[in-house]
């Protein structure tokens, strides 16, 4: 192998490396898994394993073909699991479908691959097989966008207002629809563009989620001016929804959860629910969901003592240790550990 391929095959296989560590991660070592954490852990491995197949069938024409069976097989999911995750984190999926539709998928892929083996059929899996593939990733594709329709109308009106989990809904949409896209052209191309295209849509997602994240897009964060109050009427029915909602449902306990998730569960704009929160409430959108999730912390601390701290701030829907630990100190004044010896 020459240098140029060399070259090749490292940034071909990067984007499949830490793909795979990525999906070990939200598989089996993220803490507080969310059931989205689980279905973008398969997507990742689904993804994975599609890409590395090209990656080294590419390199080693000689490869296997029970590993080209392998790797298009994986296609399969790919498409469910992206709709399935796209549902989850807008917490609008029926778990127990999803479950038994993937089960029954993958069924189905077994007994197929049983009784036309890429061994003894390759010329059904690089025909029907692979155009039947290609539609369906493609019909999945399509309802993820229909589902996150609001994010990506909320993107052309006003990108500002993106939030860090709309932004990874959008760029893995965006990402798994680019390797679509590159493996539909490859004959056109390239074989290897789709692994190219994969590593290079990891990277920028990555880049995308840190800028997000960090230099803040999102302006709920920063308190707005607004020109036109809301009506007093309003802000007390508004009010009253959340009460209901946080009270019956306890909402705020879902670490996942943005203000376009919690507007849709009131039933109102996305743009009121913030101005309401920012303007009248004069608080950002992190600190009144902390608020109601810190209440909650102390309830558990004073009821159940058995419970260890660092599962109190997942109970109460913190995505992490630390970030429990500096809210609960910087509302109360005190540990989390110190309040319940109080």
């Amino acid at each position: 192998m020459n240098i140029s391929n060399q070259i090749l095959f490292f940034l071909s296989a990067l984007g499949v490396f830490n793909s795979v560590v990525l999906s070990f991660y939200f598989l089996f070592f993220k803490r507080n898994k969310s059931k989205s954490d689980l279905f973008l852990g398969l997507l990742l491995m689904s993804l994975s394993v599609r890409i590395g197949k090209s990656v080294f069938y590419n390199f080693n024409h000689d490869l296997s073909k029970t590993y080209l069976q392998i790797g298009l097989s994986a296609c399969f999911l790919i498409g469910p699991l992206l709709y399935f995750y796209v549902r989850s984190i807008l917490q609008n999926l029926n778990y127990s479908f999803a479950k038994y539709s993937l089960i029954s998928l993958i069924i189905a892929i077994s007994v197929l691959g049983f009784l036309f083996s890429y061994e003894e059929n390759p010329a059904i899996w690089r025909g029907i097989i692979y155009y039947v593939i290609n539609f369906q990733w493609l019909v999945f594709i399509v309802l993820s966008i229909y589902e996150a329709r609001d994010i990506f109308r909320k993107l052309v009106i006003s990108r500002n207002q993106i939030s860090y989990h709309e932004t990874w809904i959008l760029s893995v949409i965006c990402g798994v629809f680019a390797i679509w896209l590159s493996y539909s052209l490859a004959k056109y191309t390239s074989y290897i563009s789709g692994a190219l295209t994969f590593s290079f849509s990891f990277y920028i997602s990555f880049l995308l989620l840190y800028y997000v994240k960090n230099k803040t897009l999102i302006p709920a964060i920063n308190k707005e001016k607004y020109i036109h109050k809301i009506d007093e009427k309003l802000v007390k029915e508004i009010q009253e929804k959340i009460d209901l909602i946080f009270e019956t449902r306890k909402i705020y306990t879902n670490p996942d959860l943005t203000l376009s998730i919690l507007a849709k569960e009131l039933n109102i704009r996305p743009q009121l629910l913030s101005q309401f929160i920012n303007d009248n409430l004069n608080k950002s959108f992190t600190q009144f969901i902390n608020e109601y999730r810190i209440d909650e912390a102390k309830r558990l601390l004073k009821e159940n003592t058995q419970f260890k701290i660092d599962a109190v701030g997942f109970e109460s829907g913190f995505n992490s240790s630390s970030t429990f630990y500096s809210s609960f100190k910087k509302m109360t004044g005190t540990t989390p550990s110190n309040y319940q010896k109080q």
